[in-house]
């Protein structure tokens, strides 16, 4: 009979990287290179709440499964919210902290979070989840979470012992446009004149827009994006952000094949910009810093100029990010995520479950109203 085996690596390092991309390929988020420069500039570590822990799964020296993981203390940099579950914890005088969390960190991107390379994946799924189970009552941890998996993972990671959840984001999806005048065509006559007059502004302001990408990305260029970034979130936040600038060095790097940097220009300086990431039918708009405040700058260089480049590129989904309604008017479409998570105390987890199951009926209409505020023409 067959049997498996594990092994739990302290670092992404530990791992060859052409061994782990053999897995991992479908988004830049769960590249080698991506939780590398992660660990490597600290962002992740037992210091800020990332403690890497990840899963390597084995059929006798053959690897047949991954799974990018970390040691949480806390919740930050998740965006799939369970701070009520740690605050009912902590009111019944039970530890939330420490708990294992699959995932790509600060990084709410959909995708295969558990790759299996095997014939059989539901005996992968089974072993890992029973192992998981294991590892959280000898190591004391609450319960284990996998975010933003895909939908065809979650029968699997459901089957044992996993609950599921959804969550709400907003995307644009490529109809084959020819230009961005052929999708503003497509939209209703009253929301298109607002999207033009907000982009008239931009020209009005005698601000233009460059595109940069691969070798174009030079060291200087990412020193100044990192320096926009911090200002914003120091500005919106109080601190740097969750990324330094060590971070931002090693992603320029080690994946500049798979950057897009825009800039906003004025006077011939750059004002903001924005980081993307690219696959081979995505653009992942990220991070976006500004040196001042310009009305209608950031819908320009956060959404029209996305919509633009996957226009030009052929790509066929510009995925922005996590949250924002207002990205509705904008053609962004609600598309749910998933996630499926365990707890290991015997009594939250029912209540859990049945919070999950009431939240997922509001958020099943939640989708529908989004759908129904779209601004493309009604078609009868």
């Amino acid at each position: 009979m067959t049997t498996f085996s594990h092994r739990w690596l302290a670092s992404i390092s530990e791992i060859d990287a052409s061994v782990w991309q053999t897995f991992f390929a479908a988004t830049p988020f769960t590249d080698h290179a991506f939780l590398f420069a992660l660990e490597q500039s600290q962002c992740v570590s037992a210091v800020t709440g990332w403690q890497p822990y990840h899963l390597a799964v084995y059929e006798n020296d053959t690897l047949v499964a991954l799974a990018p993981g970390y040691l949480k203390s806390h919740s930050y940099g998740e965006y799939v919210f369970d701070w009520a579950w740690a605050e009912a914890y902590q009111q019944h005088g039970l530890e939330y902290y420490p708990k294992w969390l699959c995932g790509s960190p600060f990084s709410p991107i959909e995708g295969p979070r558990i790759a299996v390379d095997y014939a059989q994946p539901e005996r992968v799924y089974q072993y890992i989840t029973t192992l998981l189970t294991t590892q959280c009552q000898q190591q004391g941890w609450s319960g284990w979470h996998i975010n933003f998996c895909t939908q065809q993972q979650v029968s699997q990671l459901t089957a044992h012992q996993g609950m599921h959840r959804i969550g709400v984001q907003f995307q644009w999806k490529n109809a084959d446009y020819t230009d961005f005048d052929d999708f503003l065509a497509q939209l209703s006559a009253r929301k298109r004149k607002v999207l033009k007059k907000e982009r008239s502004k931009i020209a009005q302001q005698n601000i233009t827009i460059e595109w940069l990408q691969g070798e174009q990305i030079t060291l200087a260029v990412m020193n100044q994006f990192c320096e926009f970034y911090q200002r914003t979130y120091l500005k919106r936040s109080g601190h740097l952000g969750y990324l330094s600038h060590d971070f931002f060095v090693l992603l320029h790097a080690l994946m500049a094949d798979k950057l897009v940097i825009m800039h906003a220009i004025r006077d011939d300086e750059v004002i903001a910009a924005t980081l993307s990431f690219k696959s081979n039918d995505t653009l992942y708009g990220r991070y976006w810093g500004a040196r001042e405040e310009v009305d209608c700058l950031h819908f320009e260089l956060c959404y029209y100029q996305g919509i633009e480049y996957c226009i030009k590129q052929q790509l066929s989904c510009f995925h922005s990010g996590a949250q924002g309604e207002h990205k509705l008017a904008r053609g962004f479409a609600p598309v749910f995520t998933h996630s499926v998570h365990h707890v290991l105390d015997a009594d939250f987890g029912p209540a859990i479950a049945d919070y999950l199951q009431r939240e997922q009926q509001h958020l099943r209409i939640y989708h529908q109203q989004c759908t129904e505020l779209l601004p493309f023409k009604k078609t009868v």
